[in-house]
């Protein structure tokens, strides 16, 4: 919100403040982040080694004054083997205390994982979710789990 009599804040200012949001932010690799300003739209570039990071870097300049919106093309770059992934993610499951991993199937193609199964909750079911965005290099997830 600008104040009455106040002048609004630039693209420059926008963008100046947006490289220190994510300097400051540890989960941002900020050397491998781009930030581009237009009419007080922010437009986020690069390439991140985990959705977290991609995230991080978007809630990181949301709430910056004279913001009008993000516009997030970070991409996940894979980092692991998919198998080597597929095996974090279902030792992440097991870790989860409330979760019955032996329910749940997790399939890996390149960067994207595929979770199947059933748990006896939504909370359950978003539990396995984040396990499975947890995992580096991993792009998307598709969450197939049923409550049953």
């Amino acid at each position: 919100m600008i104040l009455p009599g106040s002048a609004e804040r630039t693209d420059l200012d926008i963008a100046r403040a947006a490289e220190t949001a994510l300097e400051w932010n540890t989960m941002v690799p900020n050397d491998r982040v781009k930030v581009m300003v237009e009419d007080g739209k922010i437009t986020l570039e690069g390439q991140v080694d985990s959705n977290r990071q991609k995230v991080a870097a978007q809630d990181a300049l949301h709430y910056l004054t004279g913001v009008k919106g993000v516009d997030n093309r970070i991409t996940v770059r894979p980092t692991a083997k998919p198998a080597e992934v597929k095996t974090d993610i279902e030792k992440a499951l097991i870790r989860y205390a409330q979760l019955d991993a032996r329910r749940i199937r997790v399939e890996v193609l390149d960067d994207q994982v595929t979770l199947h199964g059933s748990v006896r909750s939504w909370s359950e079911r978003q539990e396995a979710e984040d396990a499975a965005w947890a995992a580096p290099g991993v792009a998307k997830v598709t969450n197939n789990i049923t409550i049953t």
